[in-house]
């Protein structure tokens, strides 16, 4: 009986690892040509990691290609900021020394890689076929189905078309030929020279290997080399560090960003009378990074929602506004805030195109005395000349285009295809260890979070998981600020590792009477909302401490334990709020899974964020 089309891939990929331990005892009479040195053992010492540099090469070119279940992707989607080692190959391939050596070798890499979890999250192979006609996203599925489950990923991608495969070849210097048999017919056989591209985490080519010198040990030396690198001055993929020596900064295409959000998020939602256009989002990052719309030229909205700090600010607990004026609350994030429905801890907006005003005219932030002053400072500084028009359709500098411009760039700050997302959306079986398992068994069991934090369905791209119920909710901690509940003394840093208890009268006696806070209450005096906050997504919580409203909690681990002993008793406290009797381990599980949701994507928007200018106050 014949084998089925689509079934042939698999089995050969199947064989490619049996080739690789059998090629080198057959007869070199027996073969069409001396096996790869991949195939065998290197012959000579590898190079040390971090004993040589390996200089960019150029730019590794994007493009569109399909995955193995037929989604749409682009290549820089792909490469995020991880470590790619990008093949190409094409099925039907029969060459011994060509894809299947190519193949053969990054499953050597894969499985050496996979002995080091830290590396899970910072390398990614991919491999593209050559035959648009043959290998579809199934044929693709069945060749690399034997090697695509593990801790390291490996895409197996294909094209649409011979159109939008063109452009690639090209841009990866890809020559490729079918082989025509005696009659002049084109056979299934594609003739090209085997080439594998190392791909740094800024999309830099780093190196490429021919058959002559592909071979596992040399890979895992350069990739080592690379990850050295980023240690020692790159800021590794959603991780926030203090480095005084940043990655380079690198545009994202916002607008196709936002069009199509990482895993684990639902479709943006995007008002009818404020539409996305690339312009009002260039305008908006404009804006946001300007210090100039504070009222003495110093403080931007950047500054109290730092990139690199997950677009909070991880140094006070409460922000600190024009002239180092006291704000009574916490900088929340603005990650994922397009799906946020009460703005503000208090609740107190429902646009992001209304909210932008609230900062610009506080006396304790960014100063300005009216919505005049902002407007009439924009329209005399001549980097703004032509920008509102061009967004907005004529329409100069205004309250309602300001707002609008802001909003959008704001929309587009997506962070998503966590850890979680690709093991609980994507089906990622090795995406999570165990703690993290445990931990989002309690989230979802014993813990309870889910009440307040709840997750879409599983697998369910479309429904999302946003963790939050969008809910304001009495927990304690407004209550116990109020009431001053607080210990008798406070930690404090002198310098980085040295502390001293500080009590609470000497700190009081210079420090400013810090401002009562009432939640809710003060935005609907009613009673039932004293000390009500809104209830935070938890996406992408490791990255920003300190928490609650009040910035009082520096921890995660201080987070749990709050609510693990019940909260704060008052008459207004949330019925949810109760003893939680988790032992020491299951709250380290509980700090695994929530650390489990930083998104992969919080890397490439700070770059981006770092090509904005930041104004001029002279």
């Amino acid at each position: 009986m014949r084998t089925p089309e689509f079934i042939r891939p698999m089995l050969r990929i199947a064989a490619v690892i049996a080739i690789a331990t059998t090629i080198s005892m057959t007869p070199l009479s027996a073969q069409e040509s001396a096996p790869a040195p991949g195939y065998g053992p290197l012959q000579f010492a590898a190079p040390v990691p971090g004993s040589y540099t390996l200089p960019p090469m150029g730019d590794a070119a994007d493009g569109a290609v399909l995955d193995e279940r037929g989604r749409s992707r682009r290549l820089h989607e792909l490469y995020d900021t991880r470590i790619v080692l990008l093949s190409f190959v094409y099925a039907s391939c029969a060459d011994a020394n060509a894809c299947p050596l190519a193949t053969a070798v990054m499953h050597g890499v894969k499985t050496r890689l996979e002995r080091d979890p830290e590396l899970v999250e910072r390398v990614r192979l991919l491999t593209l076929s050559f035959d648009t006609k043959r290998d579809t996203p199934e044929v693709m599925r069945e060749y690399g189905a034997s090697v695509l489950e593990g801790r390291i990923e490996w895409k197996f991608l294909t094209t649409a078309s011979q159109t939008e495969l063109a452009p690639i070849l090209e841009n990866y210097d890809q020559e490729i030929r079918r082989e025509r048999d005696v009659g002049g017919d084109s056979t299934d056989q594609i003739s090209h020279v085997l080439r594998v591209f190392l791909i740094d985490g800024n999309r830099r080519i780093r190196n490429i290997y021919s058959s002559s010198y592909l071979h596992a040990e040399l890979l895992l030396s350069d990739i080592h080399t690379l990850l050295l690198e980023e240690e020692r001055g790159l800021r590794r993929s959603g991780e926030l560090v203090s480095d005084p020596a940043p990655a380079t900064p690198r545009s994202l295409d916002l607008m196709s960003y936002a069009e199509r959000p990482p895993l684990g998020l639902p479709p943006l939602p995007v008002p009818e009378d404020s539409p996305l256009t690339r312009s009002r989002i260039a305008l908006g990052r404009k804006l946001f990074f300007d210090r100039r719309l504070s009222l003495n030229g110093t403080i931007s909205c950047a500054m109290c929602h730092i990139p690199e700090q997950g677009f909070t600010n991880r140094e006070l607990a409460t922000a600190a506004g024009i002239e180092g004026r006291t704000v009574r609350r916490n900088a929340p994030t603005i990650l994922n805030v397009a799906y946020v429905e009460r703005l503000f801890h208090d609740g107190r907006e429902s646009r992001l195109e209304q909210q932008a005003w609230g900062p610009l005219l506080a006396s304790n932030e960014m100063g300005n005395p009216s919505i005049g002053s902002v407007i009439e400072k924009l329209e005399a500084l001549p980097d703004y000349s032509g920008l509102f028009q061009a967004a907005f359709a004529g329409r100069g500098p205004g309250m309602e285009t300001l707002g609008m411009a802001l909003a959008s760039y704001q929309r587009t700050l997506l962070a998503a295809n966590s850890r979680f997302d690709r093991w609980y959306f994507g089906g990622d079986e090795s995406a999570l260890d165990e703690p993290a398992e445990r931990g989002f068994r309690l989230f979802s069991g014993k813990a309870g979070c889910v009440a307040c934090h709840p997750i879409g369905q599983a697998r369910s791209v479309e429904i999302g998981a946003l963790f939050t119920d969008h809910q304001m909710h009495n927990t304690g901690i407004g209550y116990r600020h109020s009431m001053a509940l607080r210990p008798n003394g406070q930690r404090v840093a002198l310098t980085p590792g040295v502390f001293v208890e500080v009590g609470q009268d000497l700190l009081a006696s210079v420090s400013e009477t810090p401002p009562g806070d009432l939640g809710r209450y003060e935005i609907t005096l009613d009673p039932r909302d004293r000390w009500s906050y809104r209830t935070p997504s938890l996406r992408n919580v490791a990255l920003t401490p300190p928490y609650m409203h009040d910035g009082s909690l520096a921890t995660l681990r201080e987070v749990i334990d709050y609510y693990n002993r019940g909260g704060v008793q008052n008459e207004a406290l949330d019925a949810r709020i109760r003893p939680l009797g988790l032992s020491s381990r299951e709250v380290e599980d509980l700090v695994a899974f929530l650390s489990s949701l930083t998104g992969n994507s919080v890397e490439k928007l700070v770059l981006d964020a770092h090509l904005a200018p930041i104004g001029d106050p002279k």
